[in-house]
């Protein structure tokens, strides 16, 4: 599974958004892309996702063209989306339902995945009774029911408070140690994308400004060497942005 990033263009009416986009994702590797409120980065996502069409350039996994939304990749958003009507286990299993899984099958597959993020006791509980990161569990959970080989993840952990949000981080660790997806992470906070990424792709005006390979091994603390050298790189890196205080340190 390789993922293909090439000379990929898109506007807005007569705002360019993305100029030029080159990107290669190799099998399992984590990406994060960082960068302020409007350079691009979400919709380079929705672009990955199908979502969205470019204008020009190519879009490919393992050779074929991306035109549209397809389960191998799932994506999860800063805003869970879970069906407020619906108790946690079957908004795990209502994509899979709706894919055509009888659901007493979808709901096996979909406790299978409860247990992986630690909410077997909530399969009945309802998303009202549930905290921000739990619900966010719920949502990656959803995402990874149907065996997406790609998870496109637009800041989950962003409306999440700084002790949950590191929780949230080394629970994302733990999943893809396990079921070794590729992952494209948008984040504004670069502490979190040094935390996670084995690389971290950064975006100035519509285009990629520069990939750093991150290579320090898991689990990451502040106090390597490579990591805060990391951190000033992309914080010099991102200083003359207008709105570079939306760029968090973490």
């Amino acid at each position: 599974m390789q993922l293909v990033v090439e000379s990929i263009n898109k506007s807005f009416g007569a705002k360019k958004v993305l100029n030029d986009i080159n990107l290669t994702v190799k099998p399992s590797e984590i990406i994060c892309v960082l960068g302020h409120s409007g350079c691009g980065k979400s919709t380079l996502l929705n672009l990955i996702a199908g979502f969205l069409k470019a204008d020009s350039g190519v879009l490919q996994v393992d050779g074929v063209d991306i035109t549209g939304p397809n389960k191998s990749r799932g994506v999860v958003f800063q805003d869970h989306a879970l069906f407020p009507w619906y108790d946690v286990l079957t908004n795990i299993a209502f994509g899979l339902t709706v894919q055509g899984m009888p659901e007493k099958e979808a709901e096996v597959l979909a406790e299978q995945y409860l247990n992986m993020i630690g909410l077997k006791d909530y399969a009945n509980h309802y998303p009202d009774e549930l905290s921000g990161g739990m619900k966010q569990r719920v949502g990656i959970a959803r995402a990874l029911a149907s065996g997406p080989e790609i998870l496109l993840m637009d800041e989950p952990f962003g409306a999440l408070d700084i002790l949950t949000r590191d929780t949230m981080r080394k629970e994302l660790l733990k999943i893809c140690q396990e079921l070794k997806p590729m992952v494209i992470f948008v984040t504004h906070s670069i502490s979190e994308a040094i935390h996670l990424g084995d690389r971290v792709v950064v975006m100035k005006k519509g285009q990629i400004a520069k990939v750093y390979d991150v290579g320090i091994e898991h689990p990451r603390t502040y106090n390597h060497p490579r990591f805060s050298e990391l951190m000033t790189e992309i914080e010099g890196l991102l200083m003359d942005e207008v709105d570079v205080s939306q760029v968090i340190r973490d």
